[in-house]
């Protein structure tokens, strides 16, 4: 495929743009097909009529997060990212523990801070330390434990996991412990606690999620890409000569290469008509039904003024893992009021609660953290529920996570449920489109940014799995 003319790429998420951009800029001619009105994939935000307002499930990324970040620099949207250096946890009665970095080297740049956190005690913090120095060196190759059987084994004390592990691991996997392996939670603590300062910084997109992302759509046009919204693909096959024929309603395209950056159910379905498919045991139908999808659940919140004080939170004891105030990270004035958004991971429970359920249970918890919001009056609130927001990182998903090359040549696979290295995040989205775009063109890595420089000790400890 290094004589590469033409290419389609199925699917404008985060995974798409990032192999159209990748494809377009080696010289490629791209034509990208997504099937909904707006570029972002499961990255997105709508207008809600009833609301009168623009809302999504808030998305951030970290300092570790490379290729969103370069394709951002790319795009030249990298200032619509909000940074920042504390990550603020606070319990039920009001009681904060900020972790930040100080000037100590890593991996103990967040250790004066984490000493002084009143969310744990004496005996849970020796655990967590003795815990977090097995992933010093990296983490697991393997993906077989579950994180579960982990904390079990490494004795970790019950106020520590509630108050340390949990919210972590929850909020970035989207899973409960013994349905995420240590590989990737291993992963999650060694970039973002240990690695480096710059690492584990976050950052939180200003924009809603379809506005953040339409200049990558932008960036991909200026490139040459054809982007064609409203384009739903319906079936794959090749020609006689070997080029890939896209059937799209009553359109058809031609090409010399296809890259399906689509989810594992409509990549499964499209796929299924190929010839051989059953003989490739990667591609296998058994092999697409290990996928397991995990919802998010996020209460969006209108008030006449700010009643947090805060951009952020992590909450603890409480089925609200998270608090953005919205209004705050896209740096509203005073006077147009406070937009906060709270997120239910894993939220298996509210799939089967109506609106009202979930709201007053919400609001409940919420003012036990923020008891000025008592005195605030609400303007206006809803709910977005997201059933397939991501995929579980099950131990021993990596054996079923295919390769972005497939069996058919010139055909190959994008998305972050493949093989990436990395669990369900824009991050591995971009890296999985990346990689299926170095794959075509005969480099695997060809696209691919450096990792996170590992600084302090790490520079020594820190090795690959």
């Amino acid at each position: 495929m290094t004589k590469l003319r033409d290419a389609i790429v199925v699917g404008g998420g985060v995974a798409g743009l990032a192999a159209a951009t990748a494809l377009a800029g080696a010289g490629a001619s791209v034509t990208l097909l997504e099937r909904r009105p707006y570029i972002g994939g499961r990255a997105y935000s709508y207008d809600h009529p009833a609301l009168d307002e623009t809302i999504d499930s808030q998305h951030v990324v970290l300092g570790c997060c490379t290729n969103i970040l370069d394709l951002c620099q790319q795009a030249g949207m990298a200032d619509t990212i909000r940074w920042y250096d504390e990550l603020v946890f606070i319990e039920p009665n009001g009681r904060r523990s900020p972790l930040r970095s100080s000037g100590l080297p890593a991996p103990a740049h967040q250790a004066v801070s984490f000493l002084r956190a009143s969310m744990l005690s004496l005996r849970d913090k020796a655990g967590i330390a003795t815990g977090l120095a097995r992933f010093l060196r990296g983490y697991p190759a393997h993906d077989t434990e579950s994180f579960a059987n982990w904390l079990r084994r490494t004795g970790q004390t019950e106020r520590a996991i509630r108050h340390f592990w949990e919210p972590v691991v929850v909020g970035a996997l989207n899973d409960s412990f013994d349905r995420c392996s240590v590989k990737y939670a291993g992963k999650v603590f060694h970039e973002s606690f240990l690695r480096s300062p710059e690492a584990g910084r976050l950052g939180i997109p200003a924009a809603p999620l379809s506005d953040f992302f339409t200049p990558v759509a932008e960036f991909a046009r200026r490139q040459g890409v054809d982007v064609k919204l409203k384009s739903g693909v319906d079936r794959i096959d090749q020609t006689a000569d070997g080029r890939w024929r896209i059937l799209a309603g009553a359109e058809g395209h031609t090409a010399d290469a296809v890259v399906l950056a689509t989810d594992f159910k409509q990549t499964k379905t499209l796929l299924a008509s190929l010839p051989s498919a059953s003989d490739n045991p990667d591609l296998s139908t058994t092999d697409f039904d290990q996928f397991i999808p995990a919802p998010i659940t996020t209460i969006h919140l209108w008030y006449d003024r700010d009643v947090t004080q805060l951009d952020h939170a992590v909450l603890l004891d409480t089925r609200i893992q998270w608090v953005f105030t919205k209004s705050r990270i896209r740096r509203w004035p005073a006077e147009r009021g406070c937009y906060l958004e709270l997120v239910i991971s894993a939220s298996w429970a509210e799939l089967n609660m109506n609106r009202e359920e979930i709201l007053s249970s919400a609001l409940q918890e919420f003012e036990t953290f923020f008891p000025a919001a008592k005195q605030a009056k609400l303007l206006k609130s809803g709910i977005l529920k997201e059933a397939r927001a991501t995929f579980s990182v099950t131990p021993g998903l990596d054996s079923f996570r295919p390769q972005q090359a497939t069996q058919w040549p010139g055909l190959y696979l994008a998305g972050d449920w493949t093989a990436t290295e990395w669990p369900s995040t824009m991050e591995g989205a971009v890296r999985s489109g990346r990689l299926a775009a170095g794959a075509l063109m005969g480099d695997t890595t060809r696209f691919m940014s450096p990792e996170t420089p590992a600084t302090g000790l790490m520079s020594w400890l820190s090795k690959s799995p």
